[in-house]
């Protein structure tokens, strides 16, 4: 990561603005450097990203790699298989919510990032390198987040302790789409509320 000067884009309506910002400045200058309404809280959000580097390590990336892979789409359709190959009334039942609540998570996500088209941060901000491949050009909100999130409500009040596991992963799953450089705190938190709603979605739906 360049400790120099990095640059940022904003997007206003109808144009992109670079807007320096120091990686290691404090907050005030980062939104100093931004103009519009809404600079205190993406001059934070690129902040906390930049804050976010100074606790890479090689067993924290490993770690954070690992919880991103379990958060893929493919992780997930192995979980509602799995659910659904118990053949029981309660697995299958839990692998069709788990389906429709990460399927509904991923068309709403992706349905937002190509309405807004907020760039990866790798896009935006110059010299940033992620430390994970992206998926696609766009970043808010977070895929990974709001499948994980949305896993994570319609599992909740399982027993086994399903419920409590799959909140702790989303949890892991957003902090690591961070970590990694694949997104902003921001995305990761709409992720995570779009989730909910996904989740809760596919409950009413099945119940």
């Amino acid at each position: 990561m360049n400790t120099g000067q990095a640059h940022s884009e904003t997007r206003a309506p109808g144009r992109r603005e670079a807007v320096p910002v120091a990686a290691a400045a404090p907050l005030e200058a980062a939104v100093s450097a931004r103009p519009g309404r809404f600079r205190l809280l993406f001059a934070a959000d690129e902040w906390l990203l930049l804050r976010m580097r100074r606790w890479h390590g090689p067993w924290r990336t490993r770690l954070a790699r690992g919880l991103t892979r379990a958060g893929d789409g493919k992780s997930w359709t192995l979980v509602a298989l799995a659910f659904l190959a118990t053949r029981t009334p309660t697995g299958v039942h839990l692998g069709l919510r788990l389906a429709a609540a990460t399927l509904l998570a991923t068309l709403l996500s992706q349905v937002l990032k190509r309405g807004l088209n907020r760039p990866r941060p790798t896009r935006a901000i110059e010299g940033f390198t992620a430390l994970a491949e992206n998926p696609d050009a766009f970043s808010f909100p977070s895929g990974h987040t709001a499948a994980a999130s949305a896993v994570a409500v319609a599992l909740a009040g399982q027993g086994h302790g399903l419920g409590p596991a799959s909140l702790a992963l989303a949890a892991g799953i957003g902090l690591s789409r961070v970590y990694l450089g694949a997104h902003y705190p921001l995305d990761v938190a709409a992720g995570a509320a779009l989730g909910a709603v996904a989740g809760a979605l596919a409950r009413l739906l099945l119940g």
